[in-house]
């Protein structure tokens, strides 16, 4: 055998801890904070759960990000904001991102892959935080302030409503359980 045969190419093999951590990493470099994702969990949910706790918030928002494919979503929508500030988009593509142009959807249509885990009501309180743009959000959408975050801002808001949705299904599978009924919403 010469010295000029190729190698064989490894199998790509899926490592979900490297994404696992990867996705809280590159959220904290991007300057957002579980506690900054729980408060908008705790004003979407605080009217309908008084008793509802900071640590209720920050578990929920952890096991979203627990999920695979929000984990995907994460990762793409920063990667992409990365580019943008960069400059290394086509220039199209580039323009539209960098300045979060308005009849560009794409990047609520990567949020709404994450909102869709956990149903219809995580929609609700997607759109309601995406045009409110409390706490956080109002922080990542001022492009005033240097960054690219025209997908980070829709992600942030959609891990926060997804975050909602599993508490509003988790509670009501609790009243359920109180009440002796059959329930299907515990695992979510």
């Amino acid at each position: 055998m010469g010295m000029d045969q190729p190698k064989a190419k490894v199998p790509y093999t899926l490592n979900s801890k490297k994404v696992a951590d990867a996705t809280m990493e590159w959220l904290h470099k991007r300057g957002v904070t579980l506690g900054e994702i729980a408060e908008l969990v705790m004003l979407l949910q605080q009217k309908y759960y008084p008793n509802l706790t900071m640590e209720e918030c920050i578990h929920n928002v952890e096991q979203v990000l627990s999920k695979r494919e929000v984990q995907n979503a994460v990762l793409t929508g920063i990667q992409l904001d990365i580019l943008a500030e960069q400059g290394l988009l086509i220039p199209e593509l580039q323009d539209m991102i960098a300045n979060d142009e308005g009849l560009y959807g794409v990047d609520e249509i990567l949020a709404f892959s994450i909102v869709n885990v956990y149903g219809s009501i995580g929609f609700t309180n997607y759109g309601y935080v995406d045009k409110l743009k409390p706490g956080v959000l109002e922080r990542l959408n001022d492009k005033s302030l240097g960054p690219c975050n025209t997908f980070l801002d829709d992600i942030v808001g959609a891990i926060a409503a997804s975050a909602s949705s599993r508490i509003a299904h988790r509670k009501q599978a609790e009243r359920e359980k109180e009440q002796g009924e059959e329930t299907i919403d515990s695992d979510r």
